[in-house]
Formats: structure tokens, C-alpha cells, sequence
């Protein structure tokens, strides 16, 4: 008996979430051999796989906006969304249609047969599909988790970018920055590029570099983004200088992460006019990084940030822009995340902290998270059952001046921006 598939995206959502008994099961074997039976090729005639712990989806936004303004066609495969599902996959600007989704799910089952695939990896199979329909010049394609086993992982990229690495998923990663980084490494082809976004990488990703003899090139060392002033940087290397505007994107982490796609970008020899450059850095746009919304005087910032790393960068984005009063932070995290280490992170910065549950099978409330956070700056802070509950009185409160971040994970900001798009 043939079962009845499903109709709309939602219900193909929750259907792929119940097709495979665990959520996380890294490997390549199962989604490689179902992108087989469907016949994938390459999902476009050159291909940029970025990995990394913090700064993916920034990294991916600037490539896509610059070679966008290069008159390339460019998909961008992203994860997780905020709002829409849709926001995965991009083709020209655009994200996919309910319909373009549902009939590339709909490919992955005649194809699939009893091999079970995670939500993730039917994501994943799903935009390659479209992409390769789509006749695309540049397929960007960020790495949901790691490296070596992701999804992504599937295809050759003719360049790769690694970000950072820093402590985050260590119980599918591995404990430090080695580890990490020998699991991050594995997107790196022999013979090809790989951009490092850090001066001072893990040796296992240099390691894996030279192994496979793949050409290295790292920020801090083979190109640079030096501040000019408080509108312009200049991105160089030993062929080319030019002066930028400041990326719309705020946090001093945003020129690192547009010099590493402009070096990812060049990286791929083929002409890359100047002024594609200059604006695709002024145009990238991504929600849910640093951004801003204005009640009545009150700065409110929404960050995906959920890890260490992330925080500090954070909190170096707030010291260079002090505000006249107080800032707070609205905070959501999850159970597996290092919440002590976000809130020490930003602890000089933040005069008033108020802790929000979230759903889910991974969530927590407001009260297991204060209790976890019982010897950090937020040991009193304000509890709250939801993260709109926390935004609602923490903006009605503020005064002036006043300055409100919200953190902690992608269901937070999700729930902040849904709560800041529907609150006048």
C-alpha cells in the first residue's frame, strides 16, 4: 500500500523530521548514496563551501552579495532559519518557494527508498537539487555541523573557507580547539584553496592543509582588512589593495569576515570586478547578527550568538560602541550550550541580565538556566517564562539611552524578531 505523501511545506517539515530515529546522525554514506540514485552533479560551475564555529552565515551573505553584484547567478544554501524555512535556499536573491521545496522533497523520495535521512540532510539534498536546476555561476554552501561528516560535505568545493574554530557541539566535535579543527578541516579538497579566517588556526586544520596539499591562505598573514577610520577599511593582499566602505553588518568581526570572502571570492580565479566588491561589502545583509531596532530612544540588538566566541565578539562590538545608558541583555539558551561562559564573556557590558525559557527538546526554562548560572554576574538576574515575556517588559522599562541585547540561540532571535516585527 502506497502511503500519501504530504501537500504543503509544513507538513513536508513535519514529516522529514520523523524520518530518521535520531536528529543528529553524522556520516556520509545514507545522503551520499541517495544524491546518487538522484543523479546530482555539481550544484553550480564553481562552488564555495564555508565552515567554521562562529561567522558562517555572515561569511555566506557577503560572498553571495558580492558576486551577486558581479552579475553572477549565486545560490546560497544556509542553516538554521529564523522565521521561514525558505531562508535556506536562496537563488538570486530569492529565497525558494513553498513549491520549489516541496517538488525537490518530492525528487528526494523517488529516489531515496528505505534509505532513512535526517531533516538535515534532506535540506541539503533538496537545495542541491535546485541549485543544479537553477544553471547557477556560484553555489555558496554553509556546513550545518563540523565538517568532515556534514551533509555538505557530499561536494567538492573549489574553495573552502574556514571561519574560526572555537568550543561548540563538543559532544559530537570533541573537547578543544583540535579536535574541533581536524572535524572543520574536512571540508579542504587537495590541490585547492582554503581561506582561514583566523591568524592562528588549530594545527590539525594546517595539518589537514598540507596533508592534502591544499593551498592555504590565511587571514592576518596572506591578505589583511586594516581600519582606515570610522567609514572605511582597506582589504589587501600582495595583488590587490582596495578601500572599502564599512560592511552594514555591525561588530568589528564583520571585516574579518568580509576580508576572508573576498579572499574566498579571488580565490577562485575568475575576473571579480572592483566595484562588485566595494558593493556587495556596503549591501550584505543578514538578519539576526547585531541587528538593530529603535524603540522610542532604546537600541535593541538581536544576535544569533550561543557560544563563547560568539560572545566575546559581542562584547567587543558593544565596547566600541558605547551608549549613554544602560545595557541589558535578554538571554535564551539552550541545554547543551556554555551559558557560563557566554555570560562571563559579557559581563563588563552588561549592567542587567534577564533569562527567558524557551520550547523544545533541547530548551530549558528561565529558572534551570539561572540555576546553572549561580556563581556568573546573572546569578540574580530577572526570570522570565518567554523571551517575548523578558523583551516586553525589558523595553518597556528602558529608558533613553538605554541599550537592550538579546541572545543566546537561533529560537531566541527567531522569537525577538518575530516579537519586534509585530510590537510598534
Amino acid at each position: 500500500m502506497t502511503t500519501s505523501r504530504p501537500q504543503t511545506l509544513t507538513d513536508w517539515l513535519a514529516f522529514i523530521e520523523q524520518q530518521h530515529p535520531a536528529t543528529i546522525d553524522m556520516g556520509l554514506d545514507r545522503v551520499r548514496s541517495v544524491a546518487q540514485a538522484m543523479g546530482l552533479g555539481a550544484p553550480g560551475k564553481r562552488v564555495i563551501v564555508v565552515g567554521g564555529t562562529n561567522g558562517k552565515g555572515s561569511t555566506v551573505a557577503f560572498i553571495e552579495a558580492i558576486g551577486r553584484a558581479a552579475g553572477w547567478k549565486v545560490g546560497a544554501y544556509t542553516s538554521p532559519h529564523l522565521l521561514h524555512y525558505n531562508e535556506r535556499v536562496r537563488i538570486d536573491g530569492e529565497n525558494a518557494s513553498d513549491a520549489a521545496l516541496i517538488s525537490a522533497f518530492n525528487t528526494i523520495e523517488d529516489a531515496r527508498g528505505d534509505t532513512t535521512l535526517t531533516y538535515f540532510e534532506y535540506g541539503t539534498l533538496a537545495a542541491l537539487q535546485l541549485f543544479g536546476q537553477a544553471g547557477l555561476d556560484l553555489a555558496v554552501l554553509e556546513v550545518g555541523l563540523g565538517g568532515r561528516l556534514d551533509a555538505v560535505n557530499i561536494v567538492d568545493a573549489d574553495v573552502a573557507v574556514i571561519t574560526t574554530v572555537d568550543i561548540d557541539h563538543s559532544e559530537w566535535l570533541g573537547e578543544d580547539r583540535e579536535a574541533i579543527g581536524a572535524e572543520k578541516a574536512g571540508i579542504i579538497r587537495g590541490w585547492k584553496p582554503v581561506i582561514l579566517g583566523e591568524t592562528d588556526p588549530p594545527s590539525s586544520v594546517l595539518a589537514r592543509a598540507y596533508l592534502v596539499g591544499a593551498n592555504a591562505i590565511r587571514g592576518g598573514s596572506d591578505f589583511f582588512a586594516d581600519v582606515i577610520d570610522g567609514q572605511r577599511w582597506r582589504w589587501r593582499d600582495v595583488g590587490m589593495r582596495i578601500e572599502l566602505p564599512m560592511p552594514a553588518l555591525r561588530g568589528p568581526i564583520q571585516l574579518r569576515n568580509a576580508a576572508s570572502a573576498i579572499a574566498a571570492l579571488r580565490a577562485l580565479d575568475r575576473p571579480l570586478p572592483r566595484a562588485a566588491i566595494v558593493e556587495g561589502v556596503a549591501n550584505a545583509r543578514i538578519a539576526g547578527r547585531l541587528q538593530t531596532f529603535q524603540r522610542e530612544g532604546v537600541e535593541v540588538l538581536v544576535d544569533v550568538g550561543h557560544n563563547p566566541q560568539a560572545a566575546r565578539e559581542l562584547a567587543a562590538a558593544l565596547k566600541a560602541a558605547p551608549t549613554s545608558g544602560r545595557t541589558m541583555a535578554v538571554f535564551a539558551a539552550l541545554q547543551d550550550k556554555d551559558a557560563v561562559g557566554v555570560v562571563n564573556a559579557l559581563a563588563e557590558r552588561v549592567q542587567t541580565w534577564h533569562l527567558a525559557g524557551l520550547d523544545g527538546a533541547r530548551a530549558q526554562s528561565a529558572q534551570a538556566l539561572q540555576a546553572r548560572l549561580a556563581d556568573t554576574a546573572a546569578a540574580d538576574a530577572h526570570t522570565h517564562a518567554t523571551v517575548e515575556d523578558a523583551l516586553a517588559q525589558v523595553v518597556s522599562s528602558a529608558q533613553p539611552g538605554d541599550r537592550v541585547l538579546v541572545l543566546g540561540s537561533f529560537h531566541t532571535a527567531a522569537k525577538a524578531l518575530q516579537w519586534l516585527q509585530s510590537t510598534p
